[in-house]
């Protein structure tokens, strides 16, 4: 059938997308699928690679590219109607997948294909992808009784109502809150790029002033600069309590009740399942062996970090006492205080840095560092397709010999009815079938500061860093040259090493030989100077441990919630939070921050009794790094080895042995505590 959402190259038709479209375009198509799978179940004696999976995965893929759209927009340029549409498919394609995972049948073809006697001449991506299958069949419940099956299904779909719920309520409460100033005075110590983007922000409102916005370049402009320690207290309360039942809009978009059943639910769901908890059905797809694995992992870095992360606020504490005249210093001081203490210890503010970075520049600068690693080039094409923003722009990577590897799109500036934060996502999946291969497509989004009176957007380092770690993830998704969709890209990587590609990025935005690349003056085209950049390396540790603790937090504040979760007890969130800021924190937030409340990463993303991926992870990408400082950061044998071992496989091989034939070893830890600082 013709599909309305893509246009004839199959690339998303975002001008001719509307929202009274989407839902019957998805009924259409799902309709259509279930009538193949039938055909294809009933017509098959043997079942076979070419009979069951090659069918199976073309379906897959024409719902995947057709939902991607819709669900990307949805985040991008939310409005009333195009949520309304989102949220009535949700529970019919929650409804379609957990059928499909729950299908007899289907699960029985599978252990067919494997069973046959020419399975082993199956290429490493189609077993690979055969034997996730029936894993993941297991785990939708297919060998459940008929009563059981159909409660995961309800909870299935309410699962996925309440994470788009979540996150609707983030949005929300975050687009609600805006202070507008007309006295200057009150912003005084503000860098010009947060006053212009405030100055821009009222002028689209028709006035005069300063329009201070929850959108985060705004928000930690005013946290890390900002002289007005009330305005800072104020912004700090807004943004720790949106979507809360505390904060300026206590009760509006309360995600209290949303949190506890998410929590209930997925317990639920774990048992149902035969696990005890929900950490452990989360870590039945990942490296991690057990829940004691994990937990053990996160206290040992703790441990290692803690002691020197309470050096490092008692010497903040001292210098926001004896410098600036606060005796006690509160949250809402803290970046304010770091920012101080940074330019006294280093002479450096994250703002020196910023005319360094103009974003073309740095995405100029990125396209080269890929180059030179993986030898492909990287081109704009932004004409030739149809986009959703002006700000979108649309790049090919190519091949030596010309070919297409991979496409992507960029949307890097924050807006109004724009989800906060940064990631990857996938378009469209690499795959092959009837002898030509499908080119993957990814999107990447972020919320950096835009271009303000036609001045080019100016990034801090810390957003280089973010724009590297996201181009990582794209990386992992376009480079592949795996054909199966199942195992291709990011598909099928254990999710606690999923951060692998994209943290192993952020090292090229500290090596000189790569900042020399664009790190140039907006306004001399100078590089860095080389005062500034050994400032820049003397304060790249600067409270490293402090930063590490509160991942930590995170992370077991995450896992714990879903391994010692109690039904008779219920989710005792914030009893979980308060234990493990007795163990790992050095500052605790005020009784009344509502943290959890916005934190989408594991009640509406991915990273559900997995944030702890970030510190895994990190242990492999800052090993990989390290054999590039040992042989060269643009050496281009460890490059090809990097690509031809990590990118290029996806999630086809064990991710293990895809690392030891990189690194020719497991990973060591030595590297993480070197590069944070924490090394004895």
């Amino acid at each position: 059938m013709t599909n309305p959402l893509l246009d004839n190259e199959g690339l998303p038709a975002f001008s001719a997308i509307r929202p009274e479209h989407v839902e019957p375009a998805i009924d259409a198509l799902l309709a259509e699928n279930r009538e193949q799978l039938e055909d294809l179940l009933a017509g098959t004696d043997e079942p076979s690679w070419e009979t069951v999976v090659e069918p199976l995965e073309a379906m897959d893929d024409r719902l995947s590219r057709t939902w991607s759209p819709v669900s990307h927009l949805n985040a991008v340029m939310n409005n009333d109607a195009l949520r309304e549409a989102y949220n009535a498919c949700l529970p019919k394609l929650t409804a379609y997948t957990t059928e499909m995972g729950q299908n007899s049948a289907l699960a029985k073809a599978y252990k067919a294909v494997r069973e046959r006697e020419d399975f082993a001449s199956l290429g490493a991506a189609q077993r690979k992808s055969v034997e996730n299958a029936i894993r993941d069949f297991r785990l939708s419940g297919v060998d459940l009784p008929t009563d059981k099956k159909e409660r995961y299904r309800e909870i299935a779909s309410r699962l996925s109502a309440l994470s788009a719920k979540f996150e609707e309520n983030v949005m929300d409460a975050t687009n609600a809150w805006q202070k507008h100033i007309h006295n200057e005075t009150e912003l005084a110590g503000l860098p010009e790029s947060t006053l212009a983007v405030a100055r821009q922000a009222a002028e689209r409102e028709g006035t005069d002033g300063y329009l201070l916005t929850l959108d985060f370049p705004c928000f930690f402009g005013v946290l890390a600069h900002c002289d007005n320690r009330a305005l800072r207290e104020e912004m700090y309360t807004a943004f720790g309590t949106r979507a809360s039942d505390q904060g300026p809009h206590a009760g509006q978009w309360d995600n209290s009740a949303i949190m506890e059943e998410i929590l209930a639910l997925r317990h639920e769901k774990a048992q149902l399942l035969g696990f005890s908890n929900y950490a452990e059905l989360s870590l039945a797809t990942k490296m991690a062996e057990s829940t004691d694995q994990v937990t053990g992992f996160l206290e040992d870095l703790a441990a290692k970090a803690r002691p020197q992360a309470e050096r490092e606020l008692a010497a903040l504490r001292d210098y926001a006492a004896s410098e600036l005249g606060l005796e006690e210093l509160q949250p809402w001081d803290t970046t304010w205080a770091t920012e101080k203490l940074r330019q006294a210890r280093y002479q450096l503010s994250r703002e020196d840095l910023r005319p360094y970075f103009s974003a073309d520049r740095v995405m100029d600068g990125l396209f080269q560092v890929v180059e030179r690693l993986y030898g492909v080039q990287i081109v704009e094409n932004t004409a030739r397709v149809d986009t959703w923003h002006d700000d979108v722009r649309f790049y090919e990577i190519r091949d030596p010999d010309g070919s297409v590897r991979g496409q992507y799109y960029t949307d890097l500036y924050a807006r109004a009815k724009k989800r906060g934060g940064a990631w990857m996502d996938v378009c469209r999946m690499r795959r092959a079938h009837a002898g030509k291969t499908q080119i993957p497509v990814a999107y990447l989004t972020c919320n950096f500061t835009p271009s303000v009176a036609g001045k080019p957007s100016l990034l801090t380092h810390g957003e280089v860093e973010t724009l590297f770690h996201e181009f990582g993830h794209g990386l992992h998704h376009m480079l592949t040259r795996v054909d199966c969709a199942a195992v291709s890209g990011i598909a099928g990587v254990p999710w606690d090493a999923v951060e692998l590609p994209s943290q192993f990025m952020e090292n090229w935005c500290w090596e000189r030989e790569a900042l020399d690349l664009f790190a140039l003056h907006v306004e001399t085209g100078e590089r860095i100077p080389d005062d500034l950049y050994q400032r820049m390396q003397a304060a790249k540790n600067f409270q490293s441990a402090m930063q590490m603790v509160r991942q930590l937090e995170f992370s077991l504040f995450d896992f714990r919630l879903h391994a010692d979760y109690d039904p008779a007890a219920g989710a005792r969130i914030f009893e979980t939070l308060d234990a493990i800021r007795d163990q790992v924190s050095v500052m605790k937030p005020p009784a009344w921050h509502r943290f959890p409340h916005s934190f989408g990463h594991i009640f509406a993303g991915g990273y559900a009794a997995g944030y702890y991926s970030y510190k895994w992870a990190e242990v492999l990408s800052a090993d990989a790094f390290s054999r590039f400082e040992e042989e060269g950061i643009f050496n281009q044998q460890t490059g090809r080895d990097f690509l031809e071992n990590i990118l290029e496989k996806g999630g086809s091989e064990d991710l293990m042995d895809m690392y030891v034939a990189f690194r020719g070893r497991e990973p060591q830890i030595d590297a993480l505590l070197r590069h944070n600082g924490l090394a004895a």
